[in-house]
């Protein structure tokens, strides 16, 4: 609660500086640097306070400490097709290549697209992973033997029919943050990691 107050005290303020300096005579320059550091604001603010059960899925960044423990936890290697849902920057995925398997993400935003597509790239494994833009639910993910998730519970809710009907025996599905409704094989609950097998 103390920090939706300071959030929404923090955009009142800058709202207030927004119109003082559209209506005064500062720089064009000045007013647009103002302008995105206020949007980049208010998108970090929206992040933090981001409810679970949201039908939309919200800029949530996989960092490489998470994404090494979700390989470690899947026991990901060499032979191993990892698909990632809502794919993000790709950083699991760039995790998943340099311990030798092949991937799959699967991301709907052009933005979070292109960015995976230039950091497989630039680290060297864009050879092992392929980036589709597209909405995951309309992706087929037969060929996956590995899944990763880091979705909302209304999602993931939705996912295991698709779930159930499309992986083969022995599927392991890797979620993070967020449970199932599917009893977890293993839980890593210092990096809020669980894995499911179907």
């Amino acid at each position: 609660m103390k920090f939706i107050l300071i959030s929404l005290s923090l955009i009142l303020f800058l709202t207030a500086i927004f119109f003082i300096l559209l209506f005064s005579s500062v720089s064009f320059i000045f007013f647009n640097l103002f302008l995105f550091f206020f949007v980049i604001v208010l998108l970090v603010i929206l992040s933090a306070i981001w409810p679970q059960d949201s039908p939309w899925a919200p800029w949530w960044r996989t960092d490489s400490k998470t994404a090494e423990a979700i390989c470690r936890l899947a026991k990901v290697g060499r032979g191993d097709i990892v698909y990632d849902l809502g794919s993000g920057d790709g950083e699991a995925l760039i995790a998943a290549a340099k311990s030798g398997a092949r991937g799959v993400g699967i991301e709907i935003d052009p933005l979070r697209f292109w960015v995976s597509k230039i950091r497989a790239r630039t680290n060297g494994v864009s050879d092992k992973l392929s980036f589709v833009r597209g909405n995951f639910f309309q992706q087929n993910i037969t060929e996956a033997n590995i899944i990763f998730v880091y979705l909302i519970p209304k999602t993931l809710d939705r996912l295991l029919p698709k779930f159930k009907k499309e992986l083969k025996k022995g599927t392991k599905i890797v979620s993070y943050r967020y449970e199932m409704n599917l009893k977890p094989k293993k839980v890593d609950k210092e990096n809020e990691l669980y894995l499911y097998v179907v």
